[in-house]
């Protein structure tokens, strides 16, 4: 949020910091009001061992740290420029809410915040800033301006998707194919590092390769042609081609998979980490990990021990790693591979809640259903990433359990667009379904 002109008045609600708790520092040399509100139910969520919880916590040490410039009621200067104040709510400024509105809840409380500041300030533009979309009509209704926090946001529309069809003369494919390398030279489109390439024949259409965009930006190697189906699976389309290529290749220590239900984004991802880890020892184990937010509880509200409340959770990761593992000649001896494998600690499944604080060395990660974790979330996972590490993650921005997310503000989409051009990331965003006609047929239409 980049204050233009004269410096404008910001109301935080609470869903803002549990968002990103460092969303204090992002509204550049403006003026930040938080009411008192905010800061009680902070406190009540701080004891929560959730993500949640986590950035309640977070919040709350960012808040304490800035009272060392001062007392928060009175104002204090932020690192960025702009300042921060507490404000107490004084109950005269309730008295600018109708009647019928005004129930004491802490919508209600942050509310009156924003119409006292805007009546003290009027010369200035006072700003609601809420994740509530429900606040945020209330707001309309009462004459505020409000909007979502957008510092974090991505349009959809311009999703970085890591591969384009590209037109170009017969030699360039036939040279790519001879030399195992070629120049691609088009100032029309920016090309970035491990950006997988359709390469078509300008002359014709039928004549086409696949490649990809080397470390330089600007030189084409053809993708690798597999040897034979990795772990019962072979790509059915060309965005799972590109998407193997980068799961495939130790060199990209970050791969970002989005797509609908159905596409393969995590049996890809999982079959690639089975390679690596089984067949080809680079690295030492497979943890599989999502974060555990469709029931919005943690897990201690399951009974049983932990395997047994794991299981609910990580049902969709079982399936896939048994359909892998599954023996043609022998279908039912792939539970007891499975269970072997996770014994031996070769494959690991585990609650994205206990992956945080861990260093994760030479190990291959991925994070199914990552679109319902934060910006600041997924920062927090990615930087456990340690040495010979790679870490993979899938998901679909349009089914989000989140409710403080969307399409445009989740985490993944967030590393997709911050991650593009690195040398050591790739993304690839899958469009057809494979998992079945039925499922192709639900997923566009429903």
């Amino acid at each position: 949020m980049k204050g233009k002109g004269k410096p404008k008045y910001y109301v935080l609600d609470t869903n803002v910091l549990l968002h990103n708790p460092d969303a204090i520092f992002a509204f550049q040399e403006n003026h930040l009001i938080i009411p008192i509100t905010v800061i009680e139910e902070i406190d009540k969520f701080k004891r929560d061992m959730s993500d949640i919880g986590r950035n309640a916590r977070a919040a709350s040490r960012n808040l304490d740290l800035l009272k060392a410039n001062g007392k928060l009621s009175n104002g204090v200067d932020l690192p960025n420029g702009g300042t921060l104040r507490v404000d107490l709510a004084d109950p005269a400024a309730f008295g600018d809410i109708p009647g019928f509105a005004f129930n004491g809840s802490p919508d209600m409380h942050i509310l009156a915040v924003a119409l006292a500041a805007q009546k003290k300030h009027q010369n200035s533009k006072v700003i609601l800033v809420t994740k509530d979309t429900n606040l945020r009509i209330k707001a309309d209704a009462l004459n505020l301006d409000a909007e979502d926090f957008e510092s974090q946001k991505v349009n959809m529309e311009e999703l970085y998707t890591g591969y384009v069809e590209i037109l170009v003369p017969r030699g360039v494919i036939d040279g790519l194919f001879e030399n195992g390398e070629v120049e691609i030279e088009n100032h029309q489109i920016e090309l970035f590092p491990n950006q997988c390439l359709q390469l078509i024949d300008e002359t014709d259409s039928s004549h086409t390769a696949l490649a990809r965009i080397q470390a330089n930006g600007h030189t084409a190697i053809p993708i690798k042609r597999l040897k034979g189906p990795i772990y019962n699976i072979s790509p059915r389309n060309r965005e799972q081609r590109f998407a193997l290529e980068l799961l495939l290749d130790d060199k990209v220590q970050l791969v970002t998979l989005v797509g609908k239900a159905g596409t393969g984004k995590t049996l890809l991802a999982i079959a690639a980490g089975l390679n690596k880890v089984l067949q080809e020892e680079v690295y030492q184990r497979l943890v599989v990990t999502r974060p555990i937010y469709p029931l919005g509880r943690d897990l201690g509200f399951l009974p049983g021990d932990l395997e047994a409340k794991l299981r609910p959770w990580m049902q969709p990761i079982f399936d896939n790693l048994e359909l892998l593992l599954a023996d043609p000649k022998d279908k039912a001896a792939r539970y007891t591979k499975l269970n072997e494998l996770i014994n031996l600690g070769v494959i690991e499944l585990e609650a994205l809640t206990y992956i945080r604080g861990r260093s994760i060395p030479n190990q291959y990660l991925i994070i199914d259903e990552s679109q319902n974790l934060t910006p600041h979330e997924i920062k927090t996972v990615v930087t456990r990433v340690g040495e010979g590490s790679k870490i993979v993650l899938t998901g679909d921005p349009y089914q989000i359990d989140n409710p403080y997310l969307d399409s445009s503000s989740n985490g993944l989409t967030y590393l997709v667009e911050h991650m593009k051009g690195q040398q050591l990331a790739g993304h690839v965003t899958l469009i057809k379904g494979e998992r079945s006609s039925l499922a192709e047929l639900a997923a566009n239409l429903l």
